[in-house]
Formats: C-alpha cells, sequence, structure tokens
C-alpha cells in the first residue's frame, strides 16, 4: 500500500510533465522562436530613416528640420504595438496544430541559421552593403538553383508585396511630412489615393531590390538549406504564418501614418504669443 501510495505520484506528476510538453505553443513563443520580432524591432528606425533620407534628398527642407521630422516618425511607430498586433492575429487565425509545426521549424539548426541571417540584413544599416554588392551577387548567382529559386520564394514568403507595402508607408509618410511643412495642404485620403496609384510602378522598383536582398541575405545559405527552408513556408503552416505576419505588419504600420502630419504641424508650430 505503502509503495503505492508513493507510486501514484510521480505517476501523475509525469502525466502532467508530458501533458505541458505536448501542449500546443502559444502565438508569442512562437514570435519569440522566429527572427519576425527582431526584424520588427527595427521598423521604427527604418521608417524613420527612409523618410528622413527623402527629405534630404528632395532638398525642399533645411536638414535639420528633415531631422526633426524624422525623430517625429520614428517615436510615431511602436516595434511593441506591432509585435502586439501579430501575436493577437496569430492567435486568432492559426491553429494549435498550426503554431506547433512554426514552432518546431524555428527550433531546427537550418531555421537558426536562416533566422540570423535575416535579422542581420534587415538592420537600416545593412541596405548599403546590399546596394554595394548588388551587382557581383547578380554575377555570381545568374542562372543558378538559388536565383531560380527567387519566384517560389517570393510568392511564398510575400516578400515583394510586404516590401511594396512599407514602401507605400514610407512614401505616404513623406508626403504627409512634406504637406505637413507646405502651405499647401491635401488631406490625407488624396495622399494615399495618389500613392496607391503608384502601386504597379513600386512593384517593378521594388522588385528588383528584393531580389538583390534575397541574394545578400541568404548568400551563405545553401541551395539545400534554402529549399527546406521554402517546403516550410509552402507549408499549410507556414505559409498561413506568412500570410498573418504581413498582414499584421501591412496594418499596424499605416495606422500611425495618417497622425503624422498632425504631429509635425504641432512640433513645428511656432510658441504661442511669439509672433
Amino acid at each position: 500500500m505503502k509503495r503505492l501510495a508513493l507510486v501514484k505520484p510521480v505517476l501523475v506528476v509525469a502525466m502532467l510533465g508530458v501533458g505541458s510538453a505536448q501542449a500546443a505553443p502559444d502565438a508569442a513563443s512562437v514570435l519569440e522562436a522566429s527572427p519576425i520580432d527582431d526584424i520588427v524591432e527595427q521598423y521604427p528606425a527604418m521608417l524613420s530613416q527612409g523618410i528622413r533620407e527623402g527629405l534630404k534628398q528632395r532638398g525642399q527642407v533645411p536638414p535639420m528640420v528633415a531631422d526633426t521630422v524624422g525623430y517625429v516618425v520614428s517615436s510615431s511607430f511602436s516595434a511593441d504595438k506591432i509585435e502586439q498586433q501579430i501575436i493577437t492575429d496569430l492567435q486568432a487565425q492559426l491553429t494549435d496544430e498550426q503554431l506547433q509545426a512554426v514552432s518546431e521549424w524555428y527550433q531546427t539548426p537550418v531555421a537558426r541559421k536562416i533566422s540570423s541571417a535575416e535579422i542581420a540584413a534587415s538592420a537600416p544599416e545593412a541596405w548599403p552593403q546590399i546596394q554595394a554588392s548588388a551587382p557581383e551577387l547578380n554575377r555570381k548567382y545568374k542562372g543558378t538553383p538559388k536565383a531560380e529559386m527567387f519566384d517560389r520564394f517570393d510568392r511564398a514568403a510575400r516578400a515583394t508585396e510586404s516590401a511594396v507595402d512599407t514602401t507605400i508607408a514610407v512614401q505616404l509618410g513623406l508626403a504627409t511630412a512634406m504637406s505637413a511643412l507646405s502651405s499647401e495642404s491635401m488631406h490625407y485620403e488624396q495622399l494615399e489615393r495618389r500613392i496607391e496609384n503608384q502601386r504597379g510602378m513600386l512593384r517593378g522598383v521594388v522588385g528588383q531590390q528584393v531580389y538583390d536582398s534575397y541574394l545578400y541575405t541568404y548568400d551563405k545559405i545553401s541551395a539545400q538549406e534554402l529549399a527546406l527552408y521554402l517546403d516550410f513556408l509552402e507549408s499549410p503552416a507556414g505559409k498561413q504564418f506568412s500570410q498573418v505576419v504581413t498582414s499584421s505588419i501591412q496594418q499596424a504600420i499605416m495606422e500611425p501614418v495618417e497622425s503624422i502630419g498632425r504631429q509635425i504641424s504641432r512640433f513645428m508650430a511656432p510658441p504661442a504669443g511669439s509672433e
């Protein structure tokens, strides 16, 4: 009797341990296992840099004003809010089985290697290196299996689609900033329609940039490793994960853009009674 009494609690603990090990991970832990949260951390700086450099290239405002606008833009976006949007949508739109499959993929050595490459390439300071190495990498990979995998990768990862959405957010933020700094103001809806009409043209330009980024990011990833990644992205779980993540990011980065003009107007307005 005493021996059975001792065995029973041990069995219960063992069964509880098995149950917890098999429980499906939640969306937050899946996002943490993936490189997405680290990449999203770069978004405020990336968007701010894009708008700031755009203003400076146009030469219509002093560099100090462009830097001030960049600061306002950076403070308008929150990586934490973007991540929370992704987590909420993943939890609502992926099944437990899909979350489990995504989690298991990102725990593999190949996934960890690929994730590290993606995080490094997503940093704003990596872009000059991507541009500089593009001609050489295009020549290096011309006609190779890795180059031929790009269209498959682009469809599965929704890479160009996501990049176009981000570019439109930057362009819209830039236009909103210019409108706020100009005496010729334009409603946000008008700016949005004008820039959305350029989506087809942007897709062609951005598509080449995405290809250059693809070659740079996966330069040290073998064709065999990349094929495993594509298998994951094309699986039901990987496909749903990519679709939800890109849609969530688009929604999260577009929402603050409308308010940028109002914030810049308030920030740049002269103090009361200064005139």
